[in-house]
């Protein structure tokens, strides 16, 4: 297979480890910090968890290697969306590994967790790995959403491990894949199998933070993508000057993607979801404050902008929180029938009116007919509607158009709007990772094993001072469980871990928020320009705009 120049020069890229993991294996010690718990309904978790619970938070520094000699026969598994830099978290695990003892081995499970379900594996050797390093994508082993959550699963895992003498899993993965690892690793725990777990955070949502995981992996690479992308289009319209761009990108239940993108390349707009929630704007007032800027760059002659929406936005308005619930209820069970057999789309409008409240009816009346449509189109498997089907940068774009329409009427406004739309969102979970990608992904795995080695469960690998050089990160690992609540879910209580929503007393925001009023009105486009791999440090190391300003 003939490979591009880039991927040869980043097969020989030597990802940095962060200085107590550069010793070696042997000068790798333990310091053991305090008990944990969990950061919410302590109790009800603590009974969910009796083998892993409260357990303490660890920090590898230089000394003497304590850990018990043996061999491990690992198994690893990526679960979930891509994220850039996965590969490296595997290349890490396998070097570690290896380099302890030649004869540990490390399995790959297709698929996901189903490829442990149905026993589907590769066993790396050095050809197989070196083929991926520091390349981006999961195709290395492939991925899957299959949930490891049944007591029936986890028998299955526990005796595909006994079978091929696993001693360890490492599940990469984002919140709901690592709450699985806990629970995973408290089956394991509970039945004495001596198999551990060991989880990695990753998504590009960045939902997946605290005060301990400062970023999940990936979330450097994607973001840096789409704002290079967004950066693009911003000289574009500053060229034309004719176009309003609505870029919707990554971010269902939180707004870090849009608001790392934006404090990249500073747009004209960018909305917040959780901002949305906690103002309780409606969409006709959020279709009014874009209309603002427009209505004011066509006063300066400039009749162009761009709007950066998060792709979940639409769950952060509360009325249309609300329109959703009822139309899940409208459309519940043999109804759901019904309304499928009106075969034009005024019979199923009269049947929407019926049944919607007068006060969600007025929300559904506003919305362009091809989002009124959206919203029934095929439901999820719990049958509620997916609002990621949802084309929220159309249905803004549309809003906008008809506020400002409203404002020619009275003489408010005299410029002119043409809109262009743009979804980025596959375009970042693939790519060639980050310097700061590669090099935290590689660490994660490399300080998975050295938990592994060191007999920890149930914990999760991490990389922390990730705002200093690579030789000032500090590594180690915390309990799962310190990250967990209790949530319902399905009609029952479930632990999981915490989503890490937009912070608005974070200091990103406040930036953004101190800085946005004057984006709205001026020209302050940046652009960031494509991922460099090559040249100065404070080029092509850096990492996200929000992990600076939150180490500030």
């Amino acid at each position: 297979m003939k490979l591009s120049p880039l991927q040869i020069a980043r097969y020989q890229y030597n990802p940095k480890l962060p200085g107590m993991l550069r010793n070696g294996i042997a000068e790798i010690s333990v310091k053991t910090g305090s008990p944990t718990q969990s950061v919410a309904d302590q109790e009800k978790i603590a009974a969910l968890f009796p083998n892993t619970y409260g357990k303490e938070e660890i920090t590898f520094q230089k000394g003497t290697n304590t850990s018990a000699p043996k061999k491990q026969v690992v198994g690893v598994i990526l679960s979930g969306g891509q994220a850039p830099g996965g590969h490296n978290v595997i290349c890490g695990l396998y070097d570690a590994l290896k380099a302890t003892n030649k004869d540990n081995e490390l399995y790959g499970f297709k698929g996901g967790p189903s490829g442990l379900l149905e026993d589907s594996y590769v066993i790396f050797d050095d050809e197989y790995i070196n083929a991926y390093r520091n390349t981006g994508g999961f195709d290395i082993i492939g991925s899957g959403r299959t949930k490891l959550e049944t007591e029936e699963q986890f028998a299955v895992v526990a005796d595909v491990c006994k079978k091929h003498g696993i001693t360890a899993i490492v599940i990469i993965g984002g919140d709901d894949s690592n709450t699985n690892a806990a629970v995973l690793a408290e089956y394991m725990a509970a039945h004495n199998t001596g198999v551990q777990v060991i989880g990695c955070p990753k998504t590009i949502d960045g939902d997946l933070k605290n005060e301990d995981i400062e970023c999940s992996f990936g979330f450097d690479t994607a973001t840096k993508t789409y704002s290079e992308i967004i950066g693009n289009i911003q000289r574009d319209a500053n060229s034309a000057k004719k176009y309003w761009h609505f870029v919707k990108v990554m971010g269902r239940s939180a707004s870090h993607v849009a608001l790392e993108c934006a404090l990249e390349t500073q747009p004209n707009i960018c909305l917040i979801g959780e901002e949305v929630a906690a103002k309780k704007m409606s969409l006709a007032a959020i279709a009014d404050y874009i209309a603002d800027s427009v209505a004011a760059r066509a006063a300066k002659g400039w009749n162009f902008g761009v709007a950066i929406i998060p792709e979940g936005i639409v769950e952060f308005v509360p009325e249309f929180s609300v329109l959703i619930a009822e139309i899940n209820e409208l459309l519940a069970g043999s109804k759901a029938d019904a309304f499928n057999a009106l075969s034009s789309w005024d019979e199923k409008y009269a049947f929407i009116e019926k049944g919607l409240s007068k006060e969600s009816m007025a929300v559904f009346s506003i919305l362009p007919q091809s989002i009124q449509q959206q919203l029934f189109l095929e439901r999820d498997p719990h049958g509620n509607v997916q609002v990621s089907l949802i084309e929220s940068e159309k249905l803004f774009s549309e809003m906008v158009k008809a506020n400002l329409a409203a404002r020619k009427a009275k003489g408010e406004y005299n410029g002119k709007f043409s809109a262009l739309h743009h979804f980025l969102g596959y375009e970042g979970r693939c790519a060639f990772p980050s310097n700061f990608d590669a090099d935290y992904c590689y660490s994660l795995g490399y300080n998975a094993f050295m938990l592994i080695s060191y007999g920890y469960t149930g914990y999760l690998s991490k990389v922390s001072n990730l705002q200093a050089p690579a030789e000032e990160w500090v590594a180690g690992g915390m309990p799962i469980t310190k990250m967990m609540n209790i949530e319902r879910r399905h009609g029952a209580d479930k632990p999981v871990i915490r989503k890490a929503l937009v912070e608005l007393d974070g200091a990103p925001f406040k930036f953004f928020a101190a800085n946005r009023e004057q984006w709205a009105l001026e020209t302050c486009y940046l652009y960031p320009g494509a991922i460099q791999y090559f040249g100065p440090s404070e080029v092509c190391d850096t990492t996200t705009k929000t992990l600076a300003l939150e180490k500030a």
